[in-house]
């Protein structure tokens, strides 16, 4: 139902195997483990621009609580208007409240291909979570012997084989003996419990001490504003404490390649935050700075005198008065000269009226 999420992944992570395994061997774990690393940094190298776009949503939203709040007093028992007033705002800021969860969403349906194509190197026993197709599983043999997806049966024989310090990357602490039995391939025996639990239980210490650094290093850029929202503090409560604290509970239950793919993944999201934020700030910082300057460009020099700004345009208006005056003087010869005469019984001068602002120009003149 979900193939055209898996083939990706799958592809990916073969893609990553294939050149780190020309490097270190084709069934080294550290070219198995290194594809997985890459494989996160593949996809959040493509989210990275929505990640952009969703930490300048966010600081958007921070920016717009005020007039949010005040929309929220003001139609407080109007529901419906609230909501039209609420979008009128977000459509003249061009703020699109999608794109603050979108990268987030995205990574949901990463995780979830990544954790089932890893699931399916071994289909041996009981169907369990996410089963394989049919109740029973599959017998050693049958699996050692089944394409994953774009991966050859010998792909899966040497993803079985592969081992990160003694332990194989798809097991975990909890699994069954029964299913553990795919991982014996020719010289290579069965795999302890101890191996296992001493490669994954740092990793999930790494893992939740990393998601909780993150959570931090978030909270801390939030305004004041926006943290003390009701809705924002119990999130920031949760990214803070109960989700690192739920990969220490689950982390018993994930294969090791997903406690890597956690690990990498925070380490990734540590520093694009680290970046993307640096980079937000600095051009806001250069934003101000021009502002600044052009308000002391306007500002006038220590001690000039304030220029009125109406008497200065009432002046720009008289002189533009007296040069249209001006210029009808300086027009009446040349229509003498071009033949046209004056009319009988006029006087010289009375070939045009004076203007009447040019009077009350003379007028003020006297005063």
């Amino acid at each position: 139902m979900l193939d055209f999420i898996y083939y990706p992944v799958s592809a990916i992570l073969w893609f990553w195997h294939q050149a780190f395994g020309y490097v270190l061997g084709k069934d080294s774990g550290f070219a198995w483990a290194l594809a997985v690393v890459f494989l996160v940094f593949t996809l959040r190298l493509v989210l990275y621009k929505p990640f952009v776009k969703q930490v300048r949503t966010t600081r958007q939203m921070q920016e717009l609580q005020p007039q949010i709040k005040e929309l929220q007093k003001k139609y407080k028992n109007d529901r419906q208007q609230m909501t039209v007033e609420m979008q009128k705002l977000q459509k003249e800021h061009g703020f699109n409240p999608l794109m603050g969860c979108l990268p987030v969403l995205l990574q949901v349906p990463v995780f979830i291909g990544l954790f089932h194509v890893l699931r399916s190197f071994n289909r041996v026993g009981s169907a369990g979570f996410g089963g394989f197709g049919h109740s029973g599983g599959m017998t050693v043999e049958q699996n050692a012997n089944t394409a994953n997806y774009i991966f050859s049966p010998g792909d899966v024989q040497s993803f079985l084989a592969a081992r990160l310090f003694g332990a194989p990357l798809s097991s975990y602490i909890t699994q069954p003996v029964s299913q553990m039995e795919a991982f014996v391939h020719g010289d290579v025996g069965l795999p302890s419990k101890v191996a296992i639990a001493a490669v994954s239980i740092p990793l999930m210490i790494i893992a939740g001490i990393a998601t909780h650094m993150n959570a931090r290093a978030s909270v801390e850029r939030q305004s004041a504003e926006a943290a003390a929202n009701p809705q924002a503090a119990m999130m920031n409560k949760l990214a803070l404490y109960v989700f690192p604290l739920g990969v220490l509970v689950g982390g018993p239950f994930l294969p090791v390649a997903i406690l890597l793919y956690w690990v990498s993944n925070n380490i990734w999201t540590y520093g694009q935050q680290h970046l993307v934020f640096g980079k937000i700030e600095k051009e806001e910082t250069e934003k101000k700075q021009a502002a600044l300057e052009r308000r002391a460009q306007n500002a006038p020099k220590p001690g000039a005198k304030p220029v009125d700004v109406r008497k200065k345009q009432s002046a720009a208006k008289t002189d533009a008065v007296e040069d249209a005056v001006d210029l009808e003087k300086a027009d009446a010869p040349q229509a003498s000269q071009n033949g046209s005469k004056p009319s009988p019984g006029a006087k010289p001068g009375q070939g045009k009226k004076r203007s009447g602002n040019r009077g009350r120009a003379n007028q003020k003149r006297r005063r």
